[in-house]
């Protein structure tokens, strides 16, 4: 049985446990030869995305509602988070290992993303988006954050073509493993940089882009 401190220990070696569905009790380790990571200092806030954020509709709270992040980017026909892999997730949580960004709109929860931390590494796992934009505009305040926070590498796992138009990218496995050594030794904050007002969001990104 998979444990806390093994799954960390895989993490840090470069690979990440999935199911093969929801029924399954099963985990088997995953090591692609190309590896999804998204550059921290080119994350791409289109102009529709850019009034999305500055509209001011969504509001972004972290860790206040971590399980059902996980329960929500999990409420899909397919997926491969299954019980076990949601029990671990929690127990990283209580550990500080494992954070959630929410995005609300009038009280309800309608997008987030949730992933592993060590070091100056943050392994996102998976986001759910029930309003237009929602998980993008997780993603952008996430970007914000780690940047903010001293992380050096936002790992993607995969790279999906909704991860490509927002400036994912992909590296082979070599070239990975390179950066995830000086990152997992690298020291960063998740939880200590304050959630920006929309109109900084921008500023901030434009600065660097």
């Amino acid at each position: 049985m998979l444990t806390p401190e093994g799954m960390l220990a895989g993490y840090a070696r470069g690979i990440f446990p999935m199911a093969e569905s929801r029924g399954s009790d099963e985990l088997h380790w995953i090591d692609p030869r190309l590896r999804g990571v998204m550059p921290l200092d080119g994350f791409r806030i289109s102009r529709s995305l850019a009034r999305r954020i500055r509209s001011g509709r969504f509001e972004i709270s972290i860790d206040h509602a971590f399980s059902e992040v996980v329960a929500l980017c999990a409420a899909r026909e397919e997926t491969w988070i299954n019980a076990p892999l949601a029990a671990l997730y929690d127990t990283l949580h209580a550990r500080g290992h494992a954070h959630s960004l929410e995005v609300w709109e009038e009280g309800t929860l309608v997008g987030g993303v949730f992933g592993l931390t060590l070091g100056a590494a943050f392994f996102g796992e998976s986001m759910f988006s029930l309003r237009r934009d929602a998980s993008k505009v997780a993603l952008a305040y996430l970007v914000d954050r780690l940047r903010a926070g001293g992380f050096m590498l936002f790992d993607t796992q995969f790279l999906t073509p909704h991860l490509a138009s927002l400036g994912g990218v992909e590296i082979p496995r070599s070239e990975y493993r390179a950066r995830l050594s000086k990152a997992v030794r690298g020291m960063a904050d998740f939880t200590a940089p304050a959630v920006p007002a929309p109109q900084l969001l921008l500023q901030r990104r434009s600065q660097t882009s």
